[in-house]
This record gives C-alpha cells, sequence and structure tokens, in this order.
C-alpha cells in the first residue's frame, strides 16, 4: 500500500469517528454506548480488507505476548467457524454468500468473542478498530421511525439525529468503497469482505490473495478512483 493510500484510510478512519463523536454529541449523548460496554463487540461480523490492514497495524504496536494471545484466540475461533462452514478453508471472502448463509453463521456463533476483547471489556486495538466499530450506536432512522443500534439500546433518544449527519455518513461510505476498489485491485483479491477474525491473521489474508485469480478481478474492474477524487489507477 503506498504512502498516499495509508494516509487517505487514516483519514477516513479518524473521519468516522469524529462523525460519531459529533452525532453523539447531536443526540445530547442518550446513547448508552462507553467503556467497557462490549455487547456489540461480540458475535461474528463481517469487516473490509481495509479493517484488516489497520487492525494488523494495531496489532504490531502490541507487546509481543499479548498479540500471539489474540491471534491464536482469532486461530480458534477460525477453526471452530470452518468445521461448519469448511468452505472457508478455500476463500475467506464472503461477499457472495448469501445473506441467509450469513445470517445462520453469525447465529451459531453469537458467542464468540472480538479477539481483541479484554477481560475490563476495553479493546486491545482501539485505535486501529474496524469502521463498523467506529460507528456503531447510533440509532437508525427506517423510514418514519427510530431504531435502536444494539440490544442494550432499549430506548432511543427524543432527539432526531439531523439530516445533514446521515449525508455526512453516506458520503463517508462512499470514500469507504472507493478506498476499498483500490484496495482490491491493489491486493488482486476475490473480495472485500470477511469474517472479523480472519482479520487478526496475516497469513491466511497472505494465501487468500495469493491464490486470487489477478486477471479475472483486472478484467472485472478497470478503474479505481481514490477516496479523495482527484485520481485513478488503472487496474489493467
Amino acid at each position: 500500500m503506498s504512502v498516499r493510500t495509508r494516509l487517505l484510510l487514516a483519514r477516513l478512519f479518524e473521519r468516522t469517528s469524529h462523525w460519531f463523536d459529533r452525532a453523539r454529541a447531536a443526540l445530547l449523548e442518550q446513547i448508552p454506548c462507553a467503556r467497557g460496554c462490549s455487547h456489540c463487540c461480540k458475535g461474528v461480523f463481517s469487516v473490509t480488507i481495509l479493517d484488516r490492514v489497520q487492525i494488523q497495524q494495531g496489532l504490531g504496536g502490541l507487546e509481543p505476548e499479548k498479540r500471539r494471545s489474540i491471534v491464536q484466540r482469532a486461530l480458534d475461533q477460525t477453526r471452530l467457524i470452518e468445521q461448519a462452514a469448511p468452505v472457508l478453508t478455500r476463500n475467506l471472502f464472503i461477499d457472495q454468500w448469501a445473506d441467509h448463509d450469513i445470517d445462520a453463521l453469525v447465529e451459531q456463533f453469537s458467542h464468540l468473542e472480538c479477539p481483541a476483547l479484554l477481560s475490563d471489556g476495553s479493546c486491545a486495538v482501539y485505535p486501529f478498530r474496524p469502521l463498523t466499530c467506529r460507528s456503531m450506536g447510533i440509532p437508525q432512522a427506517v423510514g418514519t421511525t427510530v431504531e435502536g443500534a444494539c440490544a442494550v439500546q432499549t430506548a432511543v433518544p427524543l432527539v432526531q439525529l439531523p439530516l445533514f449527519y446521515r449525508e455526512e455518513e453516506n458520503h463517508l461510505l462512499q470514500e469507504e468503497a472507493n478506498l476499498l476498489m483500490h484496495q482490491m485491485i491493489l491486493e488482486a483479491t476475490e473480495g472485500e469482505e470477511i469474517l472479523l477474525p480472519y482479520a487478526f491473521l496475516a497469513e491466511r489474508i497472505s494465501e487468500a490473495v495469493e491464490e486470487a485469480p489477478r486477471q479475472q478481478l483486472s478484467d472485472r474492474v478497470k478503474v479505481s478512483c481514490l477516496a479523495d477524487g482527484s485520481a485513478c489507477s488503472s487496474a489493467g
């Protein structure tokens, strides 16, 4: 990954965190998210290859013993998951999975905690946590109603989130999509989504990249525009 792309990626993650802080303030702090609340850190969910880059960077800054413990926990989890879904031993990416297959796997392994979750409910790689972890907790608007973001959020703020926060959220999602396309071309991967435990396993991701059909991806995606829209890189 180039220095420029790393800077764009770091900026996206920082801006997403800043968006959450401002959105939370706009809701008058009426959401339960706080240090030690780890309900959303349990269960298997998907992250992207961008999240994997950040997680690997975070692991690199940990003490060796702590890093080994987290990686071993992730490895144990993937072995359990692969017993239920052997296809993951051949292809880690779940982009093309049917929703009901993903839902079934999520339900089956809802008891698994994030490999980086510590005993006090904090995150060992918090500065490098995935984008979904950074934005989780803001109530979602569904039509004219507002729904809690998690099971802990049994009540939603009376104050509605101003529309421009949703517009900014959509803009951040578009930036993420642009960077994902660029990263898929750079790594020549078959997909962009993986289950969380795999993001902690650098070797498994490297194997998946080496086995990916590079020419097929190049034919399918010819150009990727970077997040700031000022430059595009050819894939073919």
